[in-house]
C-alpha cells in the first residue's frame, strides 16, 4: 500500500463525534511522547499532518485521518507521564474506551513502543486490554535510530519475551530514517480489504 492521498478529516471529543462510516479503521496508541505524530508525519510523507511535540499529552482528542480514501488511521490520546488533572486523565481513559468497545470498523491497533525503553505496567495493561476485545495489534518500535543495529535486535528479542508476542508482529521505525514504512504498507494490506 502507498499512501498517496492523505489528510486530516476531524478531532473528537466524545463519542457522538466518532466517525461511523464503512470505511476501515486502524488505530494508533500508546504512551505520551512514544511517537505517534511523528508515525503518522512518517507514513503520509507529509512532516506537518499530525503535531508533534516535545510536551507529553498533547494529543487529547481522537483525531481521523483519510488514507486514500481506503481507510482512516486514527490518533488517540497518548496514556501515561502526561502533565494533566486526573480527571482529565480519566476522560482521555473514558474517549479511549469509547472508542475501542463495540467498533466493528476497527480493524488493527498499532501499539508502539519507545524501543530503547522496556514496556511499562501501562503498556502490558493496554496490550491486555486489546486483547481482551480480541482487537488485532502490531507493535511498531520507534526512535530506531536512537541505538545501534545490534541493541535495537536484543530490544525486539527481550520486548518480544517480556509481553509473549510474536515476533513477526513488532516494526522497527525511525521517523528521520523513513524505516518501517515498507513493513507497515505490508500489513496495512493485510488488514484492509
Amino acid at each position: 500500500m502507498r499512501f498517496i492521498n492523505a489528510k486530516f478529516i476531524k478531532s473528537a471529543s466524545k463519542k457522538a463525534e466518532f466517525i461511523q462510516d464503512e470505511l476501515p479503521q486502524i488505530s494508533i496508541v500508546g504512551r505520551s511522547n512514544v511517537g505517534k505524530s511523528s508515525l503518522i508525519n512518517l507514513l503520509t510523507n507529509n512532516s506537518k499532518m499530525a503535531k508533534t511535540s516535545s510536551t507529553p499529552g498533547r494529543t487529547r482528542l481522537v483525531n481521523y485521518f483519510n488514507i486514500n480514501n481506503q481507510f482512516y488511521l486514527v490518533d488517540l490520546p497518548g496514556y501515561g507521564f502526561a502533565k494533566a488533572s486526573k480527571n482529565t486523565t480519566s476522560a482521555w481513559d473514558s474517549i479511549m474506551n469509547d472508542y475501542f468497545v463495540n467498533n466493528p470498523q476497527l480493524k488493527l491497533t498499532f501499539l508502539l513502543l519507545d524501543c530503547r525503553l522496556m514496556p511499562t505496567q501501562l503498556d502490558l495493561q493496554m496490550l491486555d486490554y486489546l486483547a481482551g476485545l480480541e482487537i488485532p495489534v502490531v507493535i511498531i518500535l520507534t526512535k530506531a535510530d536512537k541505538i545501534s543495529r545490534s541493541e535495537l535486535n536484543l530490544a525486539i528479542d527481550k520486548i518480544s519475551k517480556q509481553l509473549r508476542f510474536n515476533k513477526n508482529r513488532i516494526i522497527a521505525t525511525s521517523a528521520s530514517k523513513k524505516q518501517g514504512v515498507e513493513q507497515i504498507a505490508a500489513i496495512l494490506d493485510e488488514f484492509i480489504k
